[in-house]
């Protein structure tokens, strides 16, 4: 007998099943309905469903980006095709310690400034909210995709204690806690931190762990931008281990990674020290991006005390001639807390987004190739830059290792995000490219990782990180975030001279059941929502 079936129900005929777990791929029918998966297998015939021949192509859980930037996109680009087309039906975001929310009038003025770089200024977005509550709110008013959100203990210091390279009392430690209490129990997933932003970065050990334990206490986890991916990168690593081991919080080792020069093919270090908190008990997961080269905003290579006090005065010291020249001693001589603590090396920055119109000329072209094609010094040229763009410039830096990344991708703990900025006139295209670049290129071409291996590293293994039950899994019951894709075929679009051009190989993605990309073509919906979650 037919089944019965809605006009909205799907049934995807014949499709390679992986189901996200890592086991083989089967060939299978999926019925889609009521934004679920109805039924899995042999699925029959159906009434009113419309079917769709998947013969040839992979159905796979929606992509999870475990780590996005996408803050203000997701609010205002109904398309959102940087990640919609890539497959991704989850992202995480408030990350790297700063976000908008919490937030207060002041701290909003701040911080649309000083993340300028990261996400814009969109004109025209109404700023509602002042919580996270109300901001997950703002999401569920329709978005491409779905969203958790990290509380950023960058804000949160900027509102307790404000930008200062100082300790917090204990009145403004127990602010910071109540509000990362507040975010944890109006649904966000853990907390992160930018240990090389200001303000997070003046935050010590201890004051981490005080908040951890907020984190622990309700049952979330740690996502930390440590304070180097360069000189002293293991250190860093120890200590935000020694966080979660103190405060009892989760562990995500966010973007993580070996940089410079001085990590070249030191991953297994890293690993190492993964594998060693793994065996004492400790619950330590990590993502990566699968590109060499960094993004990041020029000012973040200033050393912290040039940045302290917010960008009004941070700029005023990139006009004083005597702290110019301290700052060019740190930043080239003894290398800045900013920079990873290496000392800069102008020909690895290539600008790739200016906020001000006027210096546009300059992405796509490195500090050191602006300062030989002028005359100048690269420092000038860099805090001319800086002042200029009103310290709204991205950078690409190409500071990474092709062994580290492969070495990183493997480890069974590890999941995709893709650290997308998706400003600027040339952004890196792993905010376009991150997904099919690793089914592409490190799946197909290079045999890096096996198929279903990959999928389970982009769906089930960032979901059980994030408590999501009924996602980043293909089975009866759960939420239809899916993707079908074509395993040859499959390809970042995205390049480093054209890095928002889309990805091949993916011509349906649906977002609680409903199609997102159809037939490689963008629909109007808007079926994203927060996910909101449940302190423990």
């Amino acid at each position: 007998m037919p089944s019965p079936s809605s006009a909205d129900d799907l049934l995807i005929r014949g499709a390679l099943v992986a189901d996200g777990t890592g086991a083989p791929a089967r060939r299978a029918d999926v019925l889609v309905a009521g934004g679920r998966v109805a039924a899995l297998g042999d699925v029959g015939t159906t009434t009113g469903a419309r079917q769709l021949d998947a013969g040839g192509l992979v159905l796979a859980p929606g992509f999870i980006d475990m780590h996005a930037h996408s803050d203000l996109a997701v609010l205002t680009d109904p398309q959102h095709l940087a990640k919609t087309s890539q497959g991704v039906t989850t992202e995480v975001l408030g990350q790297d310690g700063l976000s908008y929310a919490p937030a207060d009038e002041t701290a909003l003025d701040v911080l649309r400034e000083q993340l300028a770089g990261w996400n814009g200024v969109p004109s025209g977005l109404d700023w509602p909210w002042r919580t996270v509550g109300e901001y997950l709110d703002r999401v569920d008013a329709g978005a491409a995709v779905n969203v958790a959100y990290l509380v950023p203990q960058g804000t949160v210091r900027m509102l307790a204690v404000g930008t200062d390279d100082r300790p917090a009392t204990a009145a403004e430690l127990d602010h910071m806690r109540a509000l990362v209490g507040a975010g944890m129990r109006e649904g966000a997933f853990g907390m992160s931190s930018g240990l090389t932003y200001v303000p997070g970065m003046y935050a010590g050990t201890d004051e981490l762990v005080a908040l951890c334990e907020v984190v622990a206490a309700h049952g979330g986890f740690y996502a930390p931008h440590q304070r180097s991916y360069g000189k002293g990168a293991l250190e860093a690593y120890a200590e935000v281990i020694e966080v979660a081991r103190r405060s009892g919080a989760a562990l995500h080792l966010t973007h993580a990674t070996m940089n410079f020069a001085v990590n070249a093919g030191r991953a297994g270090h890293l690993l190492s020290m993964v594998d060693d908190a793994l065996a004492d008990g400790l619950d330590v997961t990590l993502d990566t991006y699968p590109y060499l080269p960094g993004s990041t905003t020029l000012a973040a290579v200033l050393p912290s005390w040039a940045a302290a006090g917010g960008p009004a005065a941070t700029l005023e010291r990139l006009s004083d001639p005597a702290t110019l020249a301290r700052i060019r001693h740190t930043v080239e001589v003894e290398g800045s807390d900013g920079c990873h603590g290496v000392a800069a090396e102008w020909d690895t920055l290539e600008i790739s987004g200016v906020r001000h119109g006027e210096l546009s000329a300059l992405t796509g072209r490195t500090i050191a190739g602006i300062a030989a094609d002028t005359g100048r010094e690269a420092f000038d040229v860099f805090t001319d830059v800086l002042r200029r763009d009103r310290l709204g410039t991205t950078v690409l830096q190409h500071v990474g290792h092709e062994q580290n990344v492969r070495a990183v991708m493997t480890h069974p703990r590890h999941c995709g995000g893709s650290d997308g900025l998706l400003v600027g006139a040339k952004p890196h295209p792993r905010a376009w490219g991150t997904f099919p670049h690793y089914l592409g290129h490190y799946v197909r071409e290079e045999g890096v990782l096996g198929l279903e291996e990959c999928i389970a590293h982009l769906t089930s293994r960032p979901a059980r990180r994030l408590g999501l039950s009924d996602r980043g899994v293909v089975r009866e019951g759960v939420v239809a975030d899916l993707v079908l894709f074509d395993p040859d075929t499959i390809a970042a679009g995205a390049t480093f001279a054209e890095p928002r051009r889309p990805p091949l190989g993916i011509p349906f993605v649906l977002v609680a059941g409903v199609p997102v990309i159809d037939d490689g073509e963008r629909t109007e919906a808007v079926p994203g929502r927060a996910l909101r979650h449940r302190s423990g």
